[in-house]
């Protein structure tokens, strides 16, 4: 007792110095730290909000709705064999494939509250469907940041495959131990009217809450760059890894892409030229989505009794898997040769579109991956009643 007690003053310490820091940085650069937050809001209003509101009510009409059951039946054979999880968590995972952080984790979340999963089925889903959209990836990251729309598709790539690495590593968690179902409000279907209004109103109020985090996330960046700490950080961890081949300024760059995502990923422009290293480590930066996604995600976990260990976990995993599979497509792929141009080319059009054309590309693509798992799953299903057929 007296040590939680100890760890509560020492947490609640360093809480109150770390207040206190942040209320002198505001007070010695104001005019910076007004700038800073004045991007973030450009960024929320300009950005997140047209590409994450309409997936979020999305998200909230498939599940209020019952489609995700109905997404479920057929999905059921290749959510079940890859994941062992039920087919209405297809929904989870197609939407966070399209629709960016934090898509993915807020549909499975809202899977588990109307009970079409148990506990263990959300917590083996949160460690691998919260991924970024093929929007960012090949517009901010390809495309803005390397100028190549081919890197954009090696890092969506093995963004993919790496979230089914991860999802694979993590189908037997939590088998062991009963995790039932919510029954109270399992397979509930909620009129359209309904489902419409509640859906838009929670959204709107979800995006308000990351458009927060974003915010003060983009501050505290810029703070701890005025202050030098983020420097300081920097130079001790590159002193520490430099038998690994890291310096300061790489790790400058890694230490953002943990704090913030877009921030990390953009300090790779500059060091464009080391093209193999800066894409591993943008693919490791995309996997693990930054402490500003995670809070994201926290907003809407900590209301739902769900473990944060599995999420925290499958996010690290994802960064570093990313990352390894990215570094081995770099060795066998030259980015100077006219490999995959056609595809690169066409890929570079839909990221120079608006915002419509691009909600649409996105609509496209996801019926495309919808495709893809109805065959999968005709085929596991197929396989699954021959089996059945001879065992009888």
């Amino acid at each position: 007792m007296n040590v939680l007690r100890i760890r509560q003053r020492v947490f609640d310490g360093l809480s109150v110095l770390g207040l206190a820091a942040v209320t002198v940085g505001l007070l010695v650069f104001p005019t910076e730290l007004v700038a800073a937050a004045e991007n973030g809001v450009e960024l929320c209003f300009n950005v997140l909000i047209p590409s994450l509101f309409p997936f979020f009510v999305i998200s909230s009409m498939v599940v209020s709705m019952g489609l995700a059951d109905a997404l479920g039946s057929a999905l059921a054979p290749v959510m079940s064999g890859l994941f062992n999880v039920g087919g209405q968590c297809a929904s989870a995972l197609i939407l966070g494939f399209i629709g960016g952080y934090p898509v993915g984790a807020r549909t499975v979340i809202a899977l588990y509250d109307s009970g079409r999963c148990s506990k263990a089925e959300a917590q083996r889903m949160l460690a691998f469907c919260n991924n970024s959209g093929p929007a960012f990836i090949f517009g901010v990251v390809g495309a803005g940041i390397f100028s190549s729309s081919a890197v954009g598709v090696i890092l969506y790539l093995t963004h993919i495959l790496a979230s089914v690495l991860v999802g694979l590593i993590f189908r037997n968690y939590g088998s062991g131990r009963p995790t039932p179902v919510k029954a109270a409000a399992k397979g509930k279907k909620t009129p359209f009217p309904e489902a419409f209004v509640s859906s838009v109103t929670s959204s709107f109020s979800s995006c308000l809450n990351i458009c927060g985090f974003v915010i003060f996330f983009t501050v505290l960046i810029r703070l701890l760059f005025l202050s030098g700490v983020l420097t300081a950080a920097s130079e001790l961890m590159g002193t520490i890894f430099g038998v690994f081949g890291m310096d300061s300024l790489w790790a400058e760059k890694l230490l953002t892409g943990l704090i913030e995502l877009t921030s990390g990923v953009w300090s790779l422009k500059d060091a464009a030229p080391e093209i193999r290293a800066c894409v591993s480590m943008a693919a490791f930066m995309l996997g693990w989505a930054g402490l500003s996604v995670h809070c994201q995600v926290l907003s809407f976990l900590y209301k739902s009794g769900l473990s944060a260990g599995t999420y925290i976990l499958g996010k690290l995993l994802h960064g570093l898997l990313s990352a390894g599979l990215a570094a081995l497509v770099m060795t066998v792929v030259d980015l100077n040769k006219d490999v995959g141009v056609y595809l690169a080319d066409q890929v570079g059009k839909m990221t120079g579109l608006g915002f419509r054309p691009l909600i649409l590309a996105s609509a496209g693509l996801s019926a495309a991956i919808l495709l893809i798992f109805l065959l999968a799953s005709f085929i596991f299903g197929k396989r699954s009643g021959k089996n059945d057929g001879d065992a009888l």
